[in-house]
């Protein structure tokens, strides 16, 4: 039996750091001043080193969300790893390292249908066979255009937790923050074929404002002059 997935209803306070952050964040801030208070240096040092790692890993910036709702935009930050067009759409994989934003974002504005734990390894998500093997959660969406859309958190080499902060039959907004992962990750996107790729293998993007991908002129008309 799969483990439940972790929900956060707060995906963020006042301070732009992800909630998930602070249980490292404080005790590490605290052993830090016992330590200079006591003289330890070296150990001071690198619990400070430590904290800044870590308010650089839980950090949480806003962003400039574009508008449209033709655009499919990347849900992480990160670079992009594979982008191609495969078994009728296309996929886009995003690789999130340890120094990138690790809270994901709504590629597209709809509705959450379905979300799916799969529990799994942990080897390092720069490879493919992670999309597989990994522990992951897949999300589900029916977008407000009609079209449907997936997109799945894939925990890392050092991931640990993938959290997400919707449920199913929740709305949600271009950008609006859907979860987190935890020290390393991946992102794989799954966009319909009636959509144009924007971006390229090699290329860096930003969760909720780089444009993954763009629907064609003229597609969304013919399918329902078709219907």
């Amino acid at each position: 039996m799969s483990k439940q997935l972790p929900i956060s209803g707060q995906p963020r306070g006042k301070l732009p750091f992800a909630p998930e952050g602070w249980p490292f964040i404080i005790p590490t801030a605290v052993l830090m001043l016992i330590a200079f208070a006591l003289c330890w240096t070296a150990v001071a040092v690198f619990l400070l080193l430590l904290l800044v790692f870590m308010l650089n890993f839980f950090r949480d910036p806003e962003r400039n969300i574009p508008t449209g709702s033709d655009l499919f935009v990347s849900p992480a930050d990160g670079k992009v790893i594979c982008a191609e067009e495969v078994d009728g759409h296309i996929r886009v994989d995003i690789f999130m390292n340890v120094f990138n934003v690790h809270v994901n974002r709504a590629p597209m504005a709809g509705r959450i249908s379905h979300m799916q734990y799969f529990p799994g390894h942990f080897i390092n998500a720069s490879f493919d066979t992670a999309s597989e093997e990994n522990e992951r959660n897949r999300f589900e969406m029916e977008c407000e255009d009609g079209c449907k859309i997936a997109f799945t958190q894939i925990a890392g080499l050092l991931a640990r937790r993938i959290v997400a902060y919707s449920e199913v039959g929740d709305r949600v907004e271009t950008g609006q923050r859907i979860g987190m992962i935890r020290f390393g990750s991946r992102v794989n996107c799954e966009i319909p074929a009636d959509y144009q790729l924007n971006v390229r293998v090699g290329e860096k993007v930003s969760a909720g404002s780089t444009i993954l991908a763009r629907r064609i002129a003229g597609e969304s008309g013919e399918q329902d002059a078709e219907a």
